[in-house]
């Protein structure tokens, strides 16, 4: 299922945001289905039939003109069918998410471990920008970046759409100033501070990140800011992190490759056992702490600070 704004390439939904969740919608190929119904049961063959047919059955499908479509409904190529994603079960995520910042165009967030950035999978109305959109009662916010689920720290939304791609630019153009913090073991054959580059790739079928032989495409400048002996993990380190490139997964991949992967970071190394929905006892020790650009519109230096602490960080004794 595809997840959309509401608008996306100038195609307008026939359905409104509801609860701060935008329609999605499926496209019709050509095909020999007879009917609707047999489409979307090959279609989404991980949905149990009943509660298709039973979505189908109340008129929760529409066609482009907002007219529901039915199980028997006969199958016609080429159009887009437009419906509200559903989640059975979702689990919530207990944590508050503090404004930082907002005005007309801007929102800062100071997002929290476990709630995702956005809608998807397995998680709906218990992500950032559906919290976000029913705070300001606004359909029309939409994110300037994302955070990974397990990753806190400051999250950047804009109010205006017109003006999202000016803003968006300053990411792709790598202008904007981003600043992370982690904690992880320390190395007993790394020297920080240091650049690191790789070349970061997307194995095809796999979420997990993979570095290659090749041009890098990834750069962050790690720098060490403390060190502590833990009785769980040795000796660990209390590490700034300024990553000039966007790449997925990026600093986890980075500090795995140095022998110091963030602690609980559930990903890497490869081959973990999964963590269940429900469990927030070990949130990944990486925080997004700051952002600062140049405004494109006002023209202003902006910088947004997330005020949480790393759960890791010792309390420093006066």
């Amino acid at each position: 299922m595809k997840e959309t704004a509401g608008q996306q390439g100038g195609l307008q939904a026939p359905l409104a945001v509801k609860n701060g969740i935008a329609p999605s919608r499926v496209w019709l190929p050509e095909g020999d289905w007879h009917s609707v119904g047999e489409f979307l049961l090959q279609r989404f063959e991980h949905v149990a039939p009943e509660a298709l047919q039973k979505r189908l059955a109340q008129g929760d499908i529409v066609d482009a003109q907002g007219k529901p479509v039915h199980f028997h409904t006969p199958y016609r190529p080429q159009q887009w069918l437009w419906y509200y994603r559903y989640v059975e079960n979702e689990v919530p995520v207990p944590f508050a998410m503090p404004i930082l910042y907002a005005d007309d165009t801007l929102i800062a967030v100071d997002k929290p471990h476990f709630l995702a950035s956005i809608p998807g999978g397995q998680y709906l109305q218990h992500t950032a920008l559906t919290r976000v959109r029913q705070l300001f009662d606004d359909a029309t916010i939409t994110p300037l970046h994302r955070l990974d689920r397990e990753t806190a720290g400051v999250l950047l939304f804009c109010r205006q759409p017109a003006l999202r791609g000016a803003y968006q630019s300053l990411f792709q153009s790598q202008l904007v100033d981003k600043v992370y913090e982690a904690i992880a073991p320390v190395s007993r054959v790394v020297q920080f501070p240091l650049q690191y580059r790789s070349r970061i790739v997307a194995p095809k079928g796999q979420f997990l990140m993979k570095e290659v032989a090749g041009e890098p495409n990834s750069d962050t400048f790690i720098s060490l800011l403390r060190t502590w002996q833990d009785p769980d993990h040795g000796v660990l380190g209390w590490y700034k992190l300024q990553p000039s490139t966007g790449r997925k997964h990026q600093l986890r991949v980075h500090l795995h490759a140095l022998g110091t992967p963030i602690i609980h970071d559930s990903y890497y190394p490869p081959g973990q056992p999964p963590l269940a929905a429900d469990d927030f006892s070990h949130p990944l020790q990486l925080l997004a702490r700051s952002i600062a650009f140049i405004d494109p519109i006002s023209h202003e230096y902006r910088v947004f600070t997330s005020q949480q602490q790393l759960a890791c960080l010792p309390t420093v004794k006066s």
